[in-house]
């Protein structure tokens, strides 16, 4: 079973920046995709940032220039480095990590984190 530990997120003003930290339990890390999600009142969760277990990235086109996710494999921690933050951009981050093995899929969430972006 793999847990995902969050930390970084809070209240910032617009313009500010934050960095989201989560942290996987478990020696597989490296193997699993990464990505932030994030899901404000009423709308559907969406993906925010990925990164894959080889280190490619996608990013949503609302934060493409601002935000960025990286991995530290040997400290097996998942970050998103969010800079000019918006009033949108208020919601509440999730860290996922998945896997698929054949017809396996793993797919595990952390708690959330609340980012609030003041005007």
């Amino acid at each position: 079973q793999v847990q995902l530990v969050e930390s970084g997120g809070g209240l910032v003003q617009a313009g500010g920046s934050l960095r989201l930290s989560c942290v996987a339990s478990g020696s597989a890390f490296s193997a699993f995709d990464m990505g932030w999600y994030r899901q404000a009142p009423g709308n559907e969760r969406e993906l925010v940032a990925g990164i894959t277990s080889a280190g490619g990235t996608n990013y949503a086109d609302y934060v493409k220039g601002r935000f960025t996710i990286s991995r530290d494999n040997a400290k097996n921690t998942v970050y998103l480095q969010m800079n000019s933050l918006k009033p949108e951009d208020t919601a509440v981050y999730y860290c996922n990590a998945r896997r698929v093995v054949l017809t396996l899929n793993f797919n595990y969430w952390g708690q959330g984190t609340q980012v609030t972006v003041s005007s």
